[in-house]
């Protein structure tokens, strides 16, 4: 059982995150990891540096942010153990996340199951819904439009599950995403055009269309802050992920539901959100907004000329 799991953590700016995380993969081990890596995309708040002096820990610096996709990739070429888990540095193990998780996988009804998740924690106490569908292309515009709150069977988000009980999911979310290393290797990793968001999906959608599956185990917790070092540059994260959604749409729609999709994003969805927001009446969320959507509009011509999606 020893030797069984690599586990991959990318840093950037989490603070004290991450040392609490480190400390509960030290403590929760339960004997089963061989490699921990730490994947520093270029922090400046110094969270990495007590790491230097741990032998037990390799510690990359990338000496800037390569986005998330990049960075696990990197990491897990440190590693060749028989699962890769990418823990996300606001997470923390607890006593059994691990144990009880590797003796599930060694089930013999999971020998296609090649990626699991377990129940996450929030800082509530309460479960949190960490599972998705595959988003259909009316299910993304849905969620642009803000349709899906409304009537949430519209959108991806499994919102109407208690995440109470194991099953079979199209995804769960990479905070704690553990697969087999083999399938990781097959997929090629993640695809790196994802700067932030979605990278995780679409590694689940690559593994699905090679009649892999994913797992929600419910029998093993983890904790998960939630938000993360993202809460740090608000227009920035909707503008990743406004960029993963219409690169998303393009890679796996056909061209016509990505184009609308792409029009909806433009055309209606920032003009939802302004909306949203005044009625909460929260002016920074407005103006995040239309930060975010001034670099969405830089972007879309280098991405339509010259194909940069990064």
């Amino acid at each position: 059982m020893n030797e069984f799991i690599d586990i991959v953590v990318v840093n950037w700016n989490s603070g004290s995150q991450l040392s609490n995380c480190i400390e509960s993969i030290q403590k929760y081990d339960a004997g089963l990891v061989r490699n921990i890596i730490v994947v520093d995309n270029g922090s400046v708040d110094d969270s990495e540096s007590f790491l230097e002096k741990q032998a037990n820990i390799k510690l990359i610096r990338t000496g800037e942010n390569l986005g998330f996709g990049r960075a696990c990739n990197i990491g897990a070429k440190h590693g060749n153990s028989e699962f890769v888990l990418f823990l996300n540095p606001d997470a923390q193990l607890f006593e059994n996340s691990l144990s009880r998780l590797v003796q599930f996988t060694r089930q013999k009804e999971n020998e296609k199951n090649g990626i699991f998740g377990i129940q996450l924690i929030d800082e509530e106490g309460h479960i949190a819904q960490s599972c998705t569908r595959f988003p259909s292309i009316a299910g993304l515009i849905a969620h642009a439009t803000g349709f899906d709150r409304v009537f949430p069977a519209l959108g991806h988000f499994m919102t109407e599950w208690d995440h109470a009980s194991t099953r079979r999911v199209d995804h769960v979310i990479g905070a704690f995403f553990l697969l087999r290393r083999p399938l990781f290797d097959l997929l090629h990793g993640f695809d790196e055009r994802f700067f932030m968001y979605l990278e995780d999906l679409d590694i689940s959608y690559r593994a699905k269309s090679l009649g892999w599956s994913a797992v929600y185990f419910a029998e093993a917790q983890a904790f998960h802050a939630g938000g993360g070092t993202s809460r740090q540059v608000k227009a920035k994260r909707l503008f990743y992920s406004l960029r993963s959604s219409i690169i998303y749409a393009f890679k796996h729609f056909n061209v016509f539901a990505a184009a609308i999709f792409l029009l909806v994003t433009l055309l209606i969805e920032p003009f939802m959100r302004s909306i949203l927001a005044l009625f909460r009446g929260s002016w920074p969320s407005l103006k995040e907004t239309w930060l975010a959507y001034g670099m969405l509009v830089q972007w879309l011509p280098r991405w339509i000329l010259k194909g940069e999606t990064r």
